[in-house]
């Protein structure tokens, strides 16, 4: 199996300029940073100085700023943000704020930045609308017509939708918002998050009650353990929501004097106030250890303190550069100049160092990294105050007794209150999928090894010339030049190589904690949790997050209740026709059917859907079905329906789940009116019409008593951790930095 340079793949795919009649394409790596350096340096003074410092940060890979400006910094690309995330303005409770705000996240969206959203302010469902006698349906609603706006947004682009949905654990809906997304498959492109406040946590300890409440109003009262354990057993079974220490966050909060924050970023390491945005690059660890695998290994501290700086002022200058979708979002960034810079290969870095993942040695060294990565962030944004001036909202004695601003060494703050600082914030360590991979597959931020090595699919052009190829660690990778070259298997490798199957969850939690020591904003981290881990332990670990500081945290644990979690589909067809033979054989010459009619608004042409059947071990089964009408314009998608229906139906004796994820299929231009009930797709209703047909051949009476599989044997060590690609079909999925990544061919759900 031929090994592959993973770098060329992804800067081919995602980050190459193919150049316009102005600018001319990149023609390596090497020029694509060069490219950035320019843009970035452009209205500097000394602009070919800096172009210089810039390029030499860049093209050594020690600092990468996010993926939206290597691919759009010095391009012709003009309606492109160069901020990966939003959060949205304050919700107001009304139909023409809600609408605002579902217009405004579709231009943020347009232009490709994921957006974060608190529901908190939407009024529960059922409660009354002054005025007009009618009750109100609640923020999950809403939430649909965000849903919606995405998936469209998302058909129109390159890149998947990424949202953050929020809600406080004393809005009435709280209940009803943990289990949104399980209801049925609305609300996929959101990744939920209820945010927690201190007072509930001391109510949970406490086993007191807890009143939900809104706008003054108790609507109701329950036990706030009772809460908390839903909350934990839906994140158990569904890696769901997420938790948000909200008060914490606000606490830390460098302008909490000007500031409230209600939400964040998709990922959750930018908590930010309305209309905020995250600008983000990452330190590459692994291009500061010197000697690696070597006894005298030494992590270079000198050169991170000159690289740091540079990197502080590429980021400022971005500010100016980038574009906004909305005029709010850049006065947002200008009055307050927010980055976050954090790191990236953190785990490789360990491993050049012989130091093991999760020990109190490990503990100790990234603690030590992000102090000194902080303090030259600061200092260099002290010095860029005296240069440039400090952020427009820059209230000296209030910034300097910030909960966090206290923690810096008194020589900084002493410089803060005689010079001002440049940027409100400075440190937050994100997601780096992508730019971990343009790195040589260094580890991805701050996460542990998930593979050291593992097979990846690539497509040659035609949809049947795939190759297999190998791709390995960069810490493994290197690791194997320095021993002559040769492959050194993974049993033969020293202890200190530690992948993410072999850390415990309290061990995740101790990295993390020392990281957001020194973090002004947040982190986004997954802990893996192994599926045999007790439900008892597992609420521990949220505590123990609380405990140890963290502003939020995030698991995923696979689950039975998670789809292709556990077994491949063909496994599942394997079981199915050894208890059912005839489901999967040779279709007979002649079947019995039944064509129903549909008219809708939707166009002017009715659709005729047959299903014919298949009579096997006493009763009638869908064995296929087939749309029917006048109008080619759907010509290729009722193809598309139809087939891939019918494969169901003959491979999945009860299809039930077909007709729930039909029916819950929403129009993005609105459904209409049916007998009285709402039909919110022309998909819905033909799940109605296969509903309808399962009644009328006996089968919708077993799905009443139908009874939840056990949860099947996962194979033992790493392979615990991965689940099946919806892509590929490959057990390679991993969740990592809140975010699900295929090994084997590169999917992601977040781009």
């Amino acid at each position: 199996m031929a090994t592959y340079n993973i770098s060329e793949d992804i800067w081919q795919r995602k980050y190459r300029y193919q150049g316009s009649d102005t600018i001319p394409p990149d023609g390596s790596l090497e020029e694509t940073m060069q490219r950035v350096a320019r843009a970035a340096a452009a209205n500097e003074p000394e602009s070919e100085r800096w172009r210089k410092e810039f390029a030499g940060i860049l093209t050594t890979l020690e600092f990468i700023p996010g993926g939206r400006i290597v691919a759009n910094a010095g391009t012709a690309r003009e309606e492109v943000t160069m901020f990966n995330c939003y959060v949205m303005n304050r919700i107001d409770d009304s139909i023409e704020g809600i609408f605002e705000t579902v217009k405004e996240s579709a231009l943020t969206q347009k232009q490709g930045g994921g957006v974060g959203f608190d529901f908190s302010t939407i009024r529960p469902r059922g409660s009354q609308i002054k005025g007009c006698e009618a009750e109100a349906s609640g923020p999950i609603s809403f939430m649909q017509v965000l849903d919606s706006t995405c998936r469209t947004i998302m058909s129109a682009g390159q890149r998947r939708g990424a949202q953050m949905g929020i809600l406080r654990c004393d809005h009435p809906d709280i209940e009803a918002f943990i289990k949104a997304k399980r209801e049925n498959s609305q609300l996929q492109m959101f990744n939920l998050s209820v945010a927690v406040t201190d007072k509930f946590i001391a109510a949970v300890k406490a086993n007191a009650d807890w009143d939900l409440v809104f706008d003054g109003v108790a609507y109701k009262t329950i036990r706030a353990r009772e809460l908390w354990d839903r909350i934990m057993r839906s994140t158990y079974d569904y890696a769901e929501p997420g938790f948000i220490l909200i008060d914490r966050i606000n606490h830390f909060n460098n302008l909490y004097y000007c500031e409230n924050i209600c939400a964040t970023n998709p990922c959750g390491e930018q908590p930010l106030p309305p209309y905020g945005a995250c600008l983000l690059g990452s330190v590459n660890l692994t291009r500061f250890v010197r000697n690696p695998f070597q006894p005298e290994a030494a992590f270079d501290f000198e050169r991170l303190a000159e690289v740091v700086p540079v990197a502080v002022r590429l980021l400022d200058n971005v500010i100016e550069l980038s574009n906004y979708p909305l005029e709010a979002q850049r006065q947002e960034a200008k009055k307050k100049r927010r980055m976050g810079i954090g790191v990236t290969g953190l785990a490789d870095a360990l491993i050049f160092l012989g130091i093991k993942y999760g020990t109190p040695e490990s503990t100790a060294m990234v603690e030590k990294i992000m102090s000194a990565i902080t303090r030259a962030a600061y200092r260099a944004s002290v010095e860029l105050a005296k240069e440039k001036g400090a952020f427009e909202l820059f209230d000296a004695g209030k910034y300097l007794a910030g909960n966090f601003v206290k923690t810096l060494p008194q020589d900084i703050r002493d410089a803060i209150g005689k010079y001002g600082i440049r940027n409100s914030h400075l440190t937050s360590i994100a997601p780096t999928g992508t730019i971990s991979l343009l790195a040589g597959n260094v580890s991805s931020g701050l996460e542990p090894v998930f593979a050291f090595k593992y097979t990846r699919r690539i497509r040659n052009g035609a949809e049947t010339d795939v190759s297999e190829v190998e791709v390995l660690d960069y810490a493994y990778r290197k690791y194997c030049e320095c021993r002559g070259g040769k492959t050194i298997e993974l049993a033969d490798l020293p202890d200190y190589f530690v992948s993410a199957d072999r850390i415990s969850p309290e061990e995740h939690v101790e990295i993390q904690a020392a990281l957001q020591k020194y973090a002004d904003s947040s982190i986004s981290k997954t802990i893996n949790i192994p599926a045999d881990y007790p439900f008892d332990k597992f609420a521990d670990i949220y505590l123990l997050a609380y405990e140890k500081g963290l502003k939020g945290c995030t698991t995923f644990r696979p689950s039975e209740h998670l789809t292709g979690v556990l077994i491949r589909p063909e496994d599942n067809r394997k079981k199915d026709a050894a208890a059912d033979p005839g489901l999967a054989g040779k279709r007979p010459d002649e079947l019995p059917g039944t064509t129903y009619k549909i008219k809708t608004p939707m166009s002017p042409d009715a659709f005729y859907i047959t299903i014919n059947d298949q009579f096997e071990n006493g009763c009638l089964r869908p064995y296929e079905l087939f749309i029917n009408t006048r109008n080619l314009q759907h010509f290729s998608w009722i193809v598309a329906i139809s087939r891939l229906i019918s494969a169901v139906f003959r491979h999945e004796p009860k299809p039930f789940f077909l007709v729930e994820e039909l029916k819950s299929v929403y129009d993005p231009n609105g459904g209409y009116f049916k007998n009285g009930k709402y039909v919110p797709s022309l998909a819905a209703e033909i799940g109605l019409v296969i509903e309808q047909h399962l009644n009328s051949i006996g089968l919708a009476e077993e799905k009443k008593s139908k009874k939840k599989a056990a949860p099947a044997a996962l194979p033992e060590g790493q392979d615990k951790l991965k689940m099946i690609c919806p892509h590929c079909n490959e057990r390679a999925v991993i969740y990592q930095e809140d975010c699900m990544k295929c090994l084997a061919c590169g999917y992601s759900r977040c781009n």
